[in-house]
C-alpha cells in the first residue's frame, strides 16, 4: 500500500478511492483517502485547483478533494493504479488549498 494507490471501492457515489496518507504512516491500521467520481456524474463539481480532473485507466474522474476522509484498510478493495507520476502535484496542490487556502 503506497500513497497515490488508487483502490476500488464499493461504493455506487465513489466507485474508486486515492490514498493520501504518507508511506511513513503505512502500519497504521487506517489511512486518509480521497474519493473520485467519474466525470461525467460530476462535472459541476471540478474546479482546476481543488477538485482536479485527473485520469485513472482511461477514464477522466474528478479528485473530490472536499469529501476527505479515513478508512480502515481493511476496507479498501484491490489496487487498480497508482497516480503518483502523473498526478502527485494536482493532489499536494488540492490538499494544500483545501488547508491553506493557496
Amino acid at each position: 500500500m503506497a500513497r497515490f494507490d488508487v483502490y476500488e471501492y464499493k461504493s455506487n457515489s465513489a466507485p474508486l478511492l486515492i490514498e493520501v496518507q504518507a508511506e511513513l504512516l503505512a502500519d497504521l491500521s487506517t489511512c486518509v483517502v480521497l474519493p473520485i467520481v467519474p466525470e461525467d456524474r460530476a462535472k459541476k463539481e471540478a474546479l482546476p485547483k481543488l477538485k482536479p480532473i485527473i485520469e485513472v485507466n482511461g477514464t477522466r474522474y474528478i479528485l473530490m478533494t472536499t469529501d476527505i476522509g479515513v478508512l480502515a484498510r481493511k476496507s479498501l478493495g484491490d489496487v487498480v493504479a497508482n497516480v503518483e507520476d502523473d498526478y502527485r502535484q494536482e493532489i499536494t496542490d488540492a490538499l494544500d488549498f483545501l488547508f491553506q487556502g493557496f
